[in-house]
């Protein structure tokens, strides 16, 4: 096994898909398998906050009690009907291109902010700065996506990348249309989701690779979890919401609300899934 490299890929999911991952990490250590400690985390979206908190050090338990505190300090935010429209023509227009239909959403991104429908950067520079237990990259090797929202180019950051952990968790967070752009080196980024909702392809030359999706699906140009992990040469599991999960989950990931619901269907689905993680993990 000490020859062996392990990969945990956390998937974007909104605020309620970092409560069930946490939930899911929190049951999975309890169950004897912790996959905190792989030697690759990598983090889309919700994932990267998970990875973030993760890696630098926060223990399990802290982390899945902090969600089931009252949800009182944040609003709940949402995509509304005529921002998923504009994510639909900006598919139809893009023609399968990922590229060019990332182009189009970062286009969509700027747009919203100019016209003040979102917060303002350093306020989700604030609220993202709460979420983590350090501002500080780990040690550990931590690889967080995001999406140029000028060229629609993807992007990853990590510890060598000079920039700093807030802002790369920022961006990867940025959902278009609901969250303002981030400045990372005098550029602007998106959502990491953009190209697909875990990005697991970035763990391709891992040993043993464990991916947690709350969104395993893709959607025209943005990859499929499946899609991406089909063909790989490692041990791989990939756990997605079951029922329970989904309906503590509910209809808006974006909502505190839906927090704590969210990390105990996590940790229940733990119970579920507990073998299959260790099998792959632990071999």
């Amino acid at each position: 096994m000490s020859d062996q490299r392990t990969a945990l890929v956390l998937g974007g999911g909104g605020i309620t898909g970092i409560a069930w991952e946490i939930g899911l990490l929190a049951g999975l250590a309890d169950a004897g398998t912790d996959l905190s400690g792989a030697d690759l985390v990598v983090g889309t979206s919700a994932g990267s906050v998970v990875g973030a908190q993760v890696t630098c050090g926060a223990g399990l338990d802290t982390l899945y009690e902090r969600q089931l505190e009252p949800a009182t300090s944040e609003k709940a935010a949402r995509l509304n009907r005529a921002t998923l429209a504009q994510f639909a023509w900006a598919m139809l227009r893009s023609r399968g291109k990922d590229v060019e239909f990332r182009r189009r959403i970062g286009a969509l991104a700027l747009a919203a902010e100019k016209a003040g429908v979102t917060p303002t950067e350093q306020e989700r520079l604030d609220v993202i700065g709460g979420r983590l237990v350090s501002t500080e990259w780990p040690e550990r090797r931590l690889l967080i996506s995001a999406v140029d929202a000028e060229t629609g180019e993807f992007r990853t950051f990590d510890r060598d990348s000079g920039v700093p952990l807030v802002q790369a968790v920022a961006a990867s967070c940025a959902v278009p249309g609901v969250y303002p752009p981030v400045t990372c080196d005098g550029r602007r980024y998106v959502d990491g989701g953009m190209r697909s909702a875990a990005n697991a392809d970035l763990a391709h030359d891992y040993d043993r690779l464990v991916v947690l999706a709350p969104i395993p699906r893709g959607v025209g140009p943005m990859a499929s979890v499946d899609a991406q992990v089909t063909g790989m040469v490692s041990r791989v599991a990939v756990v997605s919401p079951d029922k329970d999960s989904r309906t503590a989950i509910g209809r808006n990931v974006l909502d505190p609300a839906a927090r704590a619901p969210s990390a105990r269907a996590g940790r229940a689905q733990a119970g579920q899934v507990a073998q299959r993680i260790a099998d792959v993990w632990n071999g």
